[in-house]
């Protein structure tokens, strides 16, 4: 559910095609129970209510809270969808979507009626004739109680299957989304996170509960929340962002009319399909490769069209075979062992997340093809002389784009993101080690500067200083011989985070004024990568010195100066300058690897 009681824009369900209506539609018939998180708009930089008077860029909505999308968000009804309507969102620079709830499952109908109920309530609230502030406070009381109330609701002894999102991508680049799940309380700062490529079109997103439920202690309150990356001024549509609870079988899908239906993964056989021979009685020196089934192979891949195998086979041999052929990587989520063609499907079917309908599986046994067919409704098989037809059929007619052409390298690395997680073992700090995280300092510069200023204006949990810079001071900052401004990009191995931080440091003598970070980054050794890097960039042999003014929402961050070694040499009230000491080694626990382009601007110690 998401904020009726301060949005009452809407479009027609017919603004979106039909086949993207039918796409939001088709996974209904999966799930039996969901959540209902309470969505909201929210600032990546929040910190209520001091930021409503402290933020330049506050921009009041009915209720009184902070607009972070660009209009407000347009409900589209779509009765015969998955969710009961379909959010659009235009995002601004520091747009996210949040919710704090805990694992009450609701049947799927309880859950709709629900939604319709919070929908009129939410239209009686907005027309009911008061003053201009007395509704502003109702409709803040409206939206207050139902977060509340979402978050003390008791969770059942049955828990979901999964987090799914649904998010439709009119645009022709790829969006990168990060989700994040931790505990409402933030007493431990374990936290769940992934990307999800919403790839143009319609992306369907299972994340298993088991994988957030190793990171985050789930039988207690916690947030969700779903930030875009690089996304500012673009429009994306939203349909069930909950946890779910699905039909223990995969059954059908309902099905696709034929105009509109697309091939979305090919599944091979092996033996005698992609190789002349059997692998177990003829060995790797005894088989053929057929140059022409591996044509279309590397074919459908180019247009964007997934392969993955099922196949009888012990996995190690036949993995060798077709790395020798050149051909592994282009095989995703490949099920080879001794299980029955149709539970392997299955399996990739989970993995790739897509419908049945959009499965082709071609064998060159008629026992394993009308095994497949009699246990999968729905899924296209195809004997081995048929393959050659594949490119030419309308389920193989697409657009190829250059996101379509990534599309094998985007699940290559959720595969790596999977892999990652699990080898942890839900260990966080080796989960960070195994993200890559990497932090480029960049001086500052007309090219920045506006982005630096919108930091600035944010930032209030990783705020050092408490200072607001205003454009002009930015700009007098970079004819400063002393000044120098540091600008922080962020990415990890999962995508990248934009500019996340900056440090202002008086060269002479030496002395760290101001630091201040995204929320995004907090709790990822960011900070302390950077204040490693400036003590050793700025010090020259001296004593290093940094202005920390202490607040209530800065102090669990501020503990970052004391881990890396800074003393207390003056306090006034909360007003503190801190030395790092020239003859202390600098803590560096390598979780971060930090890169440089201040040499450029001619940065002198």
């Amino acid at each position: 559910m998401y904020e009726p009681e301060v949005n009452n824009a809407t479009e027609p369900v017919e603004t979106l095609s039909a086949e993207v209506r039918l796409k939001f539609a088709e996974h209904r018939g999966r799930v039996t129970a969901r959540t209902m998180l309470p969505w909201g708009e929210h600032c990546t930089e929040c910190v209520w209510p001091v930021c409503y008077t402290t933020c330049a860029l506050y921009e009041r909505r009915a209720d009184g809270a902070c607009r972070q999308f660009i209009g407000p968000a347009v409900r589209i009804d779509h009765r015969a969808g998955l969710n009961p309507y379909i959010l659009k969102v235009r995002f601004k620079q520091w747009a996210k979507m949040w919710a704090v709830g805990t694992l009450a499952l609701k049947p799927l109908d309880a859950a709709l009626r629900s939604e319709q109920i919070h929908i009129a309530v939410g239209a009686i609230a907005r027309a009911a004739p008061l003053p201009a502030g007395v509704k502003t406070r109702v409709l803040g009381k409206i939206n207050y109680k139902r977060r509340m109330a979402a978050e003390h609701e008791s969770p059942g002894q049955d828990g979901p299957d999964c987090f799914l999102l649904e998010v439709y991508n009119p645009d022709a680049r790829t969006a990168m989304l990060t989700l994040t799940v931790r505990r409402k309380d933030r007493s431990d700062p374990r936290h769940f996170e992934d990307s999800i490529v919403a790839a143009p079109g319609y992306t369907r997103s299972r994340i298993a509960f088991a994988d957030i439920a190793r990171a985050v202690d789930l039988s207690r309150p916690f947030e969700v929340e779903i930030v875009p990356n690089q996304c500012e001024g673009r429009t994306l549509y939203f349909g069930l962002m909950d946890f779910v609870k699905e039909r223990a079988a995969v059954v059908a899908e309902p099905a696709t009319p034929p105009a509109s239906r697309t091939f979305k993964c090919v599944v091979w056989d092996l033996d005698n399909t992609l190789w002349d021979g059997v692998l177990l009685e003829d060995g790797p020196a005894g088989i053929r490769p057929r140059p022409d089934v591996a044509a279309t192979v590397r074919a459908l891949d180019e247009r964007g069209i997934l392969n993955s195998i099922a196949s009888k086979n012990h996995d190690e041999d036949a993995l060798k075979v077709l790395r020798a052929l050149n051909l592994e990587e282009y095989f995703l989520f490949p099920e080879i062992g001794w299980n029955a063609k149709s539970e392997s499907i299955r399996r990739i079917v989970g993995k790739l997340n897509i419908g049945l309908e959009s499965i082709a599986f071609v064998d060159d046994q008629a026992f394993e093809r009308e095994e497949v067919k009699a246990s999968l409704p729905g899924i296209t098989v195809m004997d081995v002389p048929r393959h050659s037809e594949l490119l030419e059929r309308p389920e193989c007619q697409v657009t190829v784009t250059a996101e379509s052409r990534a599309r094998r390298q985007m699940y290559r690395e959720q595969e790596q993101r999977d892999a990652i997680r699990e080898s942890c073992g839900g260990g966080y700090l080796e989960f960070l080690r195994a993200c890559g995280m990497e932090v480029k300092l960049r001086p500052l510069s007309e090219e920045n500067l506006k982005r630096v200023y919108e930091l600035a204006q944010r930032t209030n949990q990783m705020n050092f200083s408490g200072s607001r810079y205003q454009e002009p001071e930015l700009r007098a900052m970079l004819d400063s011989p002393a000044l120098k401004g540091c600008v922080v990009e962020c990415r990890d191995r999962f995508g990248e985070y934009g500019i996340v931080g900056f440090a202002v440091v008086d060269t002479t003598i030496p002395r760290l004024n101001d630091l201040m970070f995204s929320c995004r980054v907090q709790a990822k050794r960011v900070e302390h990568a950077v204040l490693g890097w400036l003590i050793a960039r700025f010090a020259g042999g001296r004593d290093f010195y940094a202005r920390y003014r202490r607040t209530e929402r800065n102090t669990p961050s501020g503990k970052v100066f004391e881990e890396m070694g800074f003393a207390v040499a003056e306090e006034n009230d909360n007003n503190l300058l801190l030395v790092f000491r020239s003859e202390c080694a600098i803590p560096d626990d390598g979780l971060v690897r930090v890169a440089s382009q201040m040499e450029a601007a001619n940065v002198s110690s």
